[in-house]
């Protein structure tokens, strides 16, 4: 029995064998898997083209005032520049970064929500919380290294103490009556002041706060007596008098406290070689187009490049560090890695 075709819409009818047919279903097949293979990417290569063409929104999971807010607005001024789009700096604080971070990690994965990530959130965070909601490494696409800080120990004014190593003194003649403030359980100035302790077999009370700016200022105050968190938010009160700083965690000593030793050169037994820098960089959510990702790398290396951006890293204690979202992700791993350990020892655990 023969079959018919239609050809090109236009009423042109001819009758061809069984075979016929079964070539022009063969070739009907092949065409329908050659669009399918088509068009997933035409949404990439048009995000590509596009992006962006709406407010950016940068997630920072800690309250206003400390390191990573303050370079998620230093960046988001040059992002806007460069593309010409708002961007929004929105806090989220909470259970140590883990909230804010938890919701980029289930935001929709357009380039159009970010997070400032750092190595509290995406470092520390696995060993201290046990039902983590987020996975640091499979529920982001690392979008670009923007910073790496080193933390400066610093002291009430009126603490009794002019360097580490009289510092070292007095915690040991005095266990238990020193107080320091970090930004959170799990936080990276937690971390840091308890790598401190362990490597000086001192005892001082930890006392959590809703992020790094509080612990400051109740530092200031004199309502605890110590603080060891990023330069950015210690710096202006250092120079203010406010609060006196006796180390930095650098193996170099800070461009912004030239006078201030860093940890490892005080002397004291069991800080050679110490070392707790904190790092913050940008990550989007799993599953973002490469070409988004590649493109706001792209763009802010471009801004941490530029001169009044590196400046004014500098002059607040951080250092610019562009790098490829490649070795972003593998910073993120050996990281993980390197805390772990540090964590188990301390007993640090969620609250």
């Amino acid at each position: 029995m023969n079959g018919l075709a239609y050809f090109n819409g236009g009423f042109m009818w001819r009758r061809i064998g069984n075979k016929g047919v079964g070539l022009m279903i063969a070739l009907t097949k092949h065409f329908v898997i050659l669009l399918a293979l088509a068009f997933p990417m035409m949404p990439i290569a048009m995000a590509d083209d596009t992006y962006p063409n709406k407010p950016i929104r940068i997630i920072v999971p800690f309250t206003p005032g400390g390191s990573p807010d303050i370079l998620a607005r230093a960046v988001g001024q040059k992002i806007t520049e460069s593309t010409g789009v708002a961007v929004v700096v929105e806090n989220v604080p909470g259970a140590g970064g883990t909230i804010g971070a938890d919701r980029v990690a289930k935001a929709t994965p357009d380039g159009y929500t970010l997070l400032m990530g750092h190595v509290g959130t995406l470092a520390v965070a696995p060993s201290v919380y046990p039902q983590l909601p987020y996975d640091p490494i499979k529920s982001f696409a690392p979008v670009a290294l923007v910073a790496k800080v080193p933390n400066v120990l610093a002291v009430n004014a009126s603490m009794p103490v002019k360097n580490i190593p009289e510092l070292v003194a007095f915690l040991k003649a005095n266990p238990g009556k020193v107080n320091y403030g970090s930004g959170g359980n799990g936080s990276a100035a937690h971390l840091a002041m308890e790598y401190f302790k362990m490597n000086t077999q001192t005892f001082i009370v930890h006392v959590p706060y809703r992020g790094t700016a509080p612990a400051v200022m109740d530092t200031v105050a004199g309502q605890i007596q110590m603080v060891f968190t990023g330069a950015p938010a210690i710096i202006p009160m250092v120079k203010s008098g406010k609060l006196k700083a006796l180390g930095v965690s650098s193996l170099k000593r800070m461009d912004s406290l030239p006078d201030v030793p860093t940890l490892s050169e005080s002397g004291v037994k069991g800080l050679n070689g110490f070392e707790a820098d904190q790092w913050y960089g940008l990550v989007a959510p799993a599953g973002t187009p490469a070409a988004i990702t590649q493109k706001l790398n792209q763009v802010v290396n471009k801004s941490l490049s530029a001169q009044d951006v590196s400046t004014r890293l500098r002059s607040e204690g951080a250092i610019a560090a562009p790098t490829t979202p490649e070795s972003f992700e593998q910073l993120i791993q050996s990281e993980i890695k390197r805390w772990r350990a540090v964590v188990i020892k301390a007993g640090i655990k969620s609250e």
